[in-house]
């Protein structure tokens, strides 16, 4: 390993350059149609499904919640923006680039790991393959059963609900197809946000999701003392029911990073095995892709996000014999302290279709303005985006590969004029790392 300190300054000039032409070294295309990522007004696979049977259309009778008459089901970005507003779900910001809705978890402003649960199904794969502990803690398949009840009689009470259908992977040989049921509107538009979309609804014909994820954030599990929990709060995975619940938090980051941890359980399993990677990644004219690992608030967003190199994206990746490849269709960034300054591509993002979370707003002008340098809410402020809101990204239906170079983000030391950081980097010149046949998850 070689060890390195970045220095990035702050100028005034720094600009984004034009989308890097990547043309010439693509590397495979998804199973989705050919083409860049859409435009906001091309993005559109809505429906919207009204009367007793709306359920049956949607698809999530199959899951036993047949109560609500109305089903939104991927919704456009429009659509979104207006319900949100008319179920004031939460307040439009007026950022500088453009007006941006932002949204209040309350209690929970980032993830509840000790909350977090796998079914022990005993006997079954992945009995066999996660290595069960403190990390990935187990539970009980009745313990999953009554609180996967719990929030199907819940929807059952509501008269509307709104449905995602989406894919989370670029390479076809991997990419799982997802669903989630949520309640709010803003939920919907997050995971709209961070996961792969389908261009239209020819995308969608037949589908049959990998995995789908029941969202009953606003109830919270009583009995956890009775289930052996750690607390009300309960996000619960039943790999081989293929199913997910949630409850007690309204933090977006769930959602995300619960496939996120699907995706490291599965990708090892792969034949011939993938590698699934927590980092921010990046690539260059020439096919060379960078990818930045590091813990949360190092600067892997912010190292990733080059003027002068294309954005594959800012947290989760795949690595196989085809190339480096992208989990996501957008970026989940911190705003703590963010200026147009210092973080130029993520402060320019910011605009409609984005949304900030746990952001503190203030009065300026008659308006509320985004304040990201008070963080009297929490530090962990965050915001959501489509990576189209970066002008140089690759799309999400393309693969890359070359030479990798693969940095380790220890230390971010900012002052006035510089970000710095402290790496160590190697280059990897084979289109695939040595890996063991199996790992644990």
């Amino acid at each position: 390993m070689n060890h390195r300190h970045v220095s990035i300054p702050r100028t005034k000039s720094y600009r984004p350059s034009n989308a890097i032409d990547l043309n010439q070294q693509v590397a495979f295309k998804s199973a989705l149609p050919i083409g860049e990522d859409p435009i906001r007004s091309d993005y559109n696979s809505s429906a919207t499904y009204v009367g007793t049977d709306a359920c049956v259309k949607s698809g999530i009778s199959k899951l036993g919640i047949t109560g609500p008459t109305t089903i939104y089901k991927n919704q456009t970005y429009e659509e979104l923006y207006q319900h949100e507003v008319r179920n004031s779900e939460g307040k439009v910001a007026h950022a500088e680039y453009g007006n941006t809705f932002t949204v209040d978890t309350g209690k929970f402003t980032g993830r509840s790991p000790k909350d977090k649960w796998i079914v022990r199904n005993v006997g079954s794969q992945s009995d066999t393959n996660i290595d069960w502990g403190k990390i990935n803690q187990p539970t009980t398949p009745e313990v999953f059963d009554e609180l996967y009840q719990k929030a199907v009689d819940y929807f059952n009470t509501k008269e509307k609900a709104y449905v995602f259908d989406g894919f989370c992977g670029a390479n076809p040989k991997s990419q799982r197809k997802i669903r989630f049921v949520h309640e709010q509107a803003w939920q919907q538009h997050f995971v709209t946000n961070m996961f792969i979309r389908a261009n239209d609804e020819s995308d969608l014909h037949g589908f049959e999701p990998d995995f789908t994820v029941i969202n009953a954030c606003a109830q919270v599990n009583e009995e956890w003392k009775k289930h052996n929990l750690n607390s009300e709060v309960a996000v619960v995975f039943n790999i081989e029911k293929k199913l997910a619940v949630i409850f007690g938090t309204w933090y977006g980051g769930e959602n995300k990073k619960g496939i996120f941890s699907l995706m490291n359980y599965w990708l090892p399993l792969q034949n011939p095995p993938q590698l699934p990677m927590h980092c921010s990644a990046n690539v260059g004219k020439n096919g060379d892709s960078a990818l930045f690992f590091g813990l949360s608030g190092t600067g892997k967003t912010t190292l990733s996000a080059d003027p002068h190199r294309a954005l594959i994206g800012d947290d989760e990746h795949g690595w196989d014999e085809d190339g480096v490849f992208n989990f996501e269709g957008g970026c989940y960034a911190k705003t703590i302290n963010l200026s147009e300054k210092t973080e130029p591509d993520i402060y320019r993002a910011i605009h409609k279709d984005a949304m900030l979370e746990n952001v503190a707003l203030k009065e300026q002008g008659g308006k509320l303005v985004p304040d990201y340098f008070d963080t009297s809410k929490t530090e962990n402020g965050r915001v959501s985006y489509p990576i189209t809101h970066i002008d140089n990204y690759v799309s999400t239906r393309v693969l890359t590969f070359n030479r990798v170079l693969v940095f380790a983000v220890f230390i971010r030391l900012s002052s006035d004029n510089h970000d710095s950081f402290l790496l160590d980097y190697c280059s990897i010149s084979h289109k695939w790392p040595v890996i063991p046949k199996t790992l644990s998850s």
